[in-house]
């Protein structure tokens, strides 16, 4: 059974980091691209970022480029998303997805549409 489960969030105040993981089972990593989506109250999910299956292609809002990086460790099952230079409008519930039917290895996309497989969320605020 597909299950992806996400891990550290939590309370950092503005201009901090946090390192998101979404440690994957049931399934090989390197055959799935990988997005993680965020949703505020009141808001729609967004995508936030992607990583191809390969690895080699990667995706970002505009709102996070330059401060977050996707990265996938195949052989831990793991991706992960380094947010640094953390700002109120960050806050929100973070969930990782994974994309189980057929797409090009080496591209991914932010549609939250485009992911069958979800993980549960983690909440991430950013208050002084």
């Amino acid at each position: 059974q597909l299950q992806l489960v996400e891990s550290g969030g939590g309370l950092v105040q503005p201009g901090g980091s946090l390192r998101l993981s979404c440690a994957v089972s049931g399934f090989t990593l390197d055959y799935y691209p990988i997005g993680w989506f965020r949703q505020a109250p009141g808001k729609q999910r967004e995508g936030v970022s992607c990583i191809s299956s390969s690895g080699t292609g990667t995706n970002y809002a505009d709102s996070v480029k330059g401060r977050f990086t996707i990265s996938r460790d195949n052989a831990n099952n793991t991706v992960y998303l380094q947010m640094n230079s953390l700002q109120p409008e960050d806050s929100a519930i973070y969930y990782c997805a994974a994309r189980s039917t057929p797409y090009s290895p080496y591209s991914c996309t932010l549609r939250p549409g485009q992911y069958e497989n979800w993980g549960q969320g983690i909440q991430v605020t950013v208050s002084s």
